[in-house]
């Protein structure tokens, strides 16, 4: 047994390798993607302003507010003791000094928060195939073989007078469990590497986060906390987690579940406060919602209903050519035969056939070819007969009808007309607050 598993070191750590890349890679990929799944993002109702920042506005003079937070920090210096995190998310973590680095009208941004959102935006971002990279280059590197074979040693050193089978059964688990360290590291690599690049877009997300709760306190609007909690227990929930769960498995990832409720209730208070102050002038007229809803129901086949008659020849028993031959010919005739919609059942009568009067159907129930005749088929007309698992079927187009939206569709229609309107103005306002607000970067 010994010989068998040195004759393995020998030979096949190469296979090993291969073998650890080609089980792997998938979970790599599938892990990477997980993160994207873990933190879905937040559809947010209102959009930010465009990515540009406007001009900054800086104050002629030191307002008394300016002096007070000055008075806290070392003369000429950029670190200060900052605020206190309020419900609102400002400021930094109760009795922690952080630097600050930007003032939005004297409520303070901290180096801290900057890296918690840029933090947050990488675990949000798809790095699957910068992590499938990093996964690859690691498992290609010397190191790693040697690492394997070390392995190997050491599982056979440990496990004297176990049999072949169970020392590579021990192998498997040790090289998964390896694996899984490189996947983890290639992982945490690709993140690191995204940082630098969102944390210029942390800020600018941040300031203007500052500036809808401040317009939300403006106009007296109010999240309360259990609002943020169902937000986060559903993420959980979606995830299998529990809250707290799901909280440590952000900080796990390197991010706060802070973070993430200041983004929700920045969300949150300026959705409302845009609807609370540009309601009245947000108005659907009725003539819009019926030619939105009649585009959509253009689109859509199963908006036309059909009144169909249904005639049926069936076919029972031995079915050979004979029997086939003469229920076609029957059918032709009754084809021929039809004369509008009101002779329909007489005419199946006296061929002995089955009549059903189908009413209003949608021509999605009916497969093709005969659905696309039928819809082709004017009012009154037979459609030529076809074979089904019922029998031989003949379809008339007794009626035809666009059935109208319901009143559910109606209001979907309604809210998105609305929200499109919300979102023009609110990127307006959004952008009036940023060019009017006394911005210091620190």
């Amino acid at each position: 047994m010994r010989r068998g598993v040195n004759l393995l070191i020998r030979s096949s750590h190469g296979a090993a390798l291969l073998a650890l890349a080609l089980t792997l890679a998938v979970p790599a990929a599938a892990r990477a993607q997980g993160s994207s799944q873990t933190l879905p993002g937040l559809v947010v109702a209102v959009p930010p302003a465009d990515g540009e920042r406007p001009a900054e506005k800086k104050p002629a003079g030191k307002s008394a507010a300016d002096k007070g937070t000055k008075a806290g920090a070392k003369s000429g210096g950029s670190k200060s003791k900052s605020a206190a995190l309020d419900p609102g998310g400002s400021g930094s973590r109760h009795g922690s000094t952080q630097s600050i680095v930007v003032l939005v009208n004297d409520d303070p941004i901290t180096a801290y928060e900057i890296e918690q959102r840029s933090r947050l935006m990488a675990l949000q971002a798809n790095v699957g195939e910068r992590a499938q990279e990093n996964f690859k280059r690691l498992i290609q590197q010397e190191s790693t073989n040697n690492r394997l074979r070390e392995i190997l040693q050491e599982t056979i050193q440990a496990n004297q007078g176990k049999s072949r089978e169970q020392i590579l059964a021990i192998f498997e688990e040790r090289k998964k469990q390896y694996a899984q360290g490189l996947q983890r590291q290639a992982l945490d690599s690709a993140k690191a590497a995204m940082l630098p690049a969102y944390r210029k877009n942390a800020l600018d997300e941040l300031i203007e986060e500052r500036l809808k709760v401040q317009e939300a306190k403006r106009v007296n609007v109010s999240i309360e906390d259990a609002q943020i909690d169902d937000i986060i227990k559903g993420i959980a929930d979606r995830n299998k987690m529990t809250p707290d769960q799901f909280a440590k498995h952000i900080k796990s990832m390197g991010a706060d579940i802070e973070s993430m409720r200041a983004r929700f209730r920045a969300t949150l208070s300026w959705s409302a406060a845009v609807r609370r102050r540009f309601s009245a002038q947000v108005a659907v007229s009725q003539r819009e919602i019926d030619r939105m809803v009649s585009t959509s129901a253009a689109e859509k086949e199963d908006e036309v209903e059909l009144r169909l008659h249904r005639i049926t020849l069936p076919v029972t028993g031995k079915i050979d050519q004979k029997v086939m031959a003469r229920r076609l010919d029957e059918a032709e005739r009754l084809w021929r035969n039809f004369k509008g919609c009101s002779t329909t059942a007489a005419l199946a009568k006296a061929e002995d056939a089955k009549f059903e009067d189908l009413g209003a159907s949608r021509p999605s129930s009916i497969p093709e070819p005969t659905r696309s005749l039928l819809l082709n088929a004017k009012h009154g007309e037979m459609v030529p007969p076809n074979l089904s698992s019922r029998g031989i079927e003949l379809y008339a187009v007794c009626g035809r009808s666009v059935a109208k939206a319901d009143d559910k569709v109606r209001e979907q229609v309604a809210q998105e007309l609305q929200q499109k309107e919300f979102e023009v103005l609110a990127k307006r306002h959004l952008r009036d607050l940023r060019q009017d607000a006394h911005i210091e970067y620190r």
